[in-house]
């Protein structure tokens, strides 16, 4: 009888680990791949297939044919026609370190006998696409589906604006592939319709993205604004093939594609790091979510010496920021009261690190919200963090629900003054009604001294606290009458911070007309509405009598906010505020109204829509939107094909990548200072 075979002492639990990672694995790549509806975080689910590869590798034996780590993308839908790839669509690999980006190249060294140089973009978090073209016409778009057949989703593929129904020049075949993503600002608009709509939003713009492009109703995803960028030439014929990446993506461009304008070679790996860390910086202030920067190989000879692994390139890697989704639970839910008397409940989490900082509250937006997600105090929850807004709580992981899970109620009575709570009908916020509520005057003068209304530096959230508390100030206007004694009686306060604050509270008084009227903290009234309103009425006092008809009539406003104005003036505790105000000595009247109206016709941005991109020598930006502004023209902050001109400074972003690409006029500091000058 020959001996028993000689096992590891951990095969046996190894064996059960991996079999469950299987199971995890598919479970939430169908979730994310086919139902676009992710439970746990991209970091998450990395290292559970981290987790089973390192299995594998210590028990060979373990690797089963149908095993999740050689598999490669997602299942496709059955709802449409699939076509094989040519060639397979692989994921790549992926690095959460220096030292792993290190360990990388240096295999890659090994296996080309040199160390080669490199291309880094942006890893943008979308569906990956391939489009073809046959004598210079698209042919058809496919999903990635498992890497090896994809859907056809050619219909969805043509509404999509930045991939051309025509190339530049005819080529007898070509391939490209890409990312297809959600603009940040068509995610935001788009959930904001379905929450209007009574639909549940979508987790993220990545979700939105997958979700969109393959929904058999073309005319939907029409809707949807999406994008593209192409990152790989994978078939070429009828003229000669590039010799580097970077060459293929200058001929992608050429014949009318379009690929990252923060793409970038580099010569070694450092430079590459720095490019890394360069595109980390810029990740909240792009238009499109990305999750890390991917490295490639730039010659494509050594990219085929280097060759493949059945899941990934060995040529590329994808070298992953520290994730902004995460998971933690629910300890309560607390209900804040804002400026307007918006009740809106936060969740108050077991502290997370989420994005690099230690995360212990989201927002949960409104009730209907909360009961539509379903939160409930004790859950475990999917967090996310977009840019500096505070997280929010994407979803529930209702298999992690605990027995004694508690439902949350909107008050009856508001938390902060007793006063009862009520909810208009065909609305979804919940207001209270106390016209003396401590929290909605905290908010009222946070917001009147905020930046973006009267700048009252020094007037922070300590000092409100205690005017509010004492019963120093009832209302914004109640801040003029403050006197340096009682504000250096105040604690942290003393002579010298108090006469600062009283000379900041003076300055403010020089303010223009528009940001009185954002700082009154009109519902619907933003900055850019302040603007229209004060140059087209010129004055508080027009304003205040302004019938409906008449502020529908100046562009850009609507019933609801023209609805809100009018609600606003006609309290008659609002109107003696805006007394008070003008007693006070603020300006009531637009800077010479008439004189700006006519000087506009002859301005160089009169009618214009402008950009700003990079720093001005001379200005701020904001002291740059004014001043065109003023001359009549329009300041946003996107360039697209409705955009006249674009301002570039020192250091340009990727608008002015996007300008050339459109072929809009570009003028630097220089010129625009000329510019400004011109009558």
């Amino acid at each position: 009888m020959s001996a028993p075979e000689r096992r590891h002492p951990d095969r046996e639990a190894a064996a059960r680990r991996a079999e469950e990672l299987r199971r995890l694995i598919a479970y939430h790549r169908k979730r994310y791949y086919v139902d676009n509806d992710p439970e746990i975080s991209d970091a998450d689910y990395d290292a559970l297939e981290r987790e089973l590869l390192e299995l594998e590798e210590a028990f060979p034996d373990l690797r089963t044919a149908d095993s999740p780590s050689l598999r490669v993308g997602g299942q496709p839908a059955e709802q449409f026609e699939t076509y094989p790839h040519p060639t397979p669509m692989l994921s790549l690999d992926n690095a959460y370190t220096e030292a792993e980006l290190r360990a990388w190249e240096e295999r890659l060294v090994r296996l080309l006998g040199e160390r080669p140089t490199y291309v880094v973009e942006p890893k943008v978090d979308g569906l990956s696409i391939a489009v073809h073209y046959r004598e210079g016409l698209l042919e058809r778009g496919l999903t990635r589906g498992d890497g090896l057949v994809g859907e056809d989703v050619t219909p969805n593929v043509r509404t999509i604006r930045s991939i051309p129904l025509r190339l530049a020049r005819p080529v007898g075949r070509l391939e490209a592939r890409g990312e297809v993503f959600m603009p940040r600002r068509a995610f935001q608009e788009l959930n904001r319709k379905r929450l209007e709509q009574g639909q549940a939003p979508f987790a993220n713009p990545r979700n939105a993205a997958a979700g969109s492009v393959r929904l058999l109703d073309s005319r939907i995803t029409a809707e949807r604004n999406l994008d593209c960028f192409f990152y790989a030439l994978a078939a070429l014929e009828g003229e000669p093939e590039p010799a580097t990446h970077w060459e293929a993506l200058e001929r992608v461009r050429e014949l009318g594609l379009r690929t990252n304008p923060l793409a970038r070679p580099c010569a070694t790996l450092e430079d590459v790091l720095g490019v890394v860390r360069e595109l980390q910086a810029l990740r909240h202030e792009l238009d499109y979510e990305t999750d890390g920067a991917v490295v490639k190989v730039d010659r494509l000879d050594q990219q085929r010496r280097a060759g493949a692994t059945s899941k990934a390139p060995r040529w590329a890697i994808a070298f992953k920021f520290p994730a902004e989704q995460a998971t933690t639970r629910v300890r309560h839910i607390a209900v804040q009261v804002g400026r307007t008397g918006a009740l809106t409940p936060v969740a108050e989490l077991e502290p997370v690190q989420l994005g690099g900082t230690t995360v212990s509250r989201a927002t949960l937006h409104n009730e209907e919200e909360v009961r539509r997600k379903d939160v409930r105090i004790g859950d475990t929850v999917l967090i996310e963090k977009a840019g500096e807004i505070i997280p929010q709580v994407v979803k529930v992981i209702l298999s992690q629900r605990p027995p004694d899970a508690q439902a949350f109620a909107m008050p009856a009575h508001c938390p902060e003054c007793g006063a009862a709570v009520v909810r208009e009908e065909g609305e979804i916020v919940s207001r209270c009604t106390g016209a003396t509520c401590p929290a909605k005057l905290r908010e009222s003068l946070r917001h009147f001294a905020s930046r973006a209304a009267l700048d009252i530096q020094g007037l922070g959230d300590a000092l409100i606290e205690q005017l509010v508390s004492r019963r120093l100030v009832q209302d914004v206007a109640d801040l003029y009458r403050l006197d340096q004694a009682t504000l250096a009686a105040l604690e942290r306060m003393g002579p010298k911070s108090a006469a600062n604050l009283l000379a900041q509270l003076e300055a403010s008084k020089d303010q223009p007309l528009h940001r009185v009227i954002y700082a009154l903290g009109i519902r619907h009234v933003g900055e850019r509405t302040a603007r229209l309103l004060a140059h087209h009425l010129g004055s508080m006092a027009a304003l205040m009598d302004a019938p409906v008809e008449a502020l529908e009539a100046i562009p850009e406003i609507g019933p609801k906010t023209a609805r809100a104005i009018r609600t606003f003036f006609e309290q008659p505790a609002n109107r003696d505020l805006v007394r008070r105000l003008r007693e006070a000595g603020l300006r009531m009247e637009a800077a010479a109204p008439q004189a700006a109206v006519s000087g506009e016709a002859g301005s160089a941005f009169a009618g214009k829509t402008v950009v700003l991109t990079g720093t001005l020598p001379r200005h701020t930006r904001e002291q740059a939107r004014r001043m065109i502004e003023a001359r009549g023209g329009r300041v946003t902050d996107h360039v697209s094909r409705t955009t006249d001109l674009v301002v570039a400074g020192e250091q340009p972003g990727s608008k002015l990548e996007r300008a050339r690409r459109l072929g809009i006029r570009v003028v630097d500091p220089e010129e625009f200072e000329r510019m400004l000058g011109e009558a």
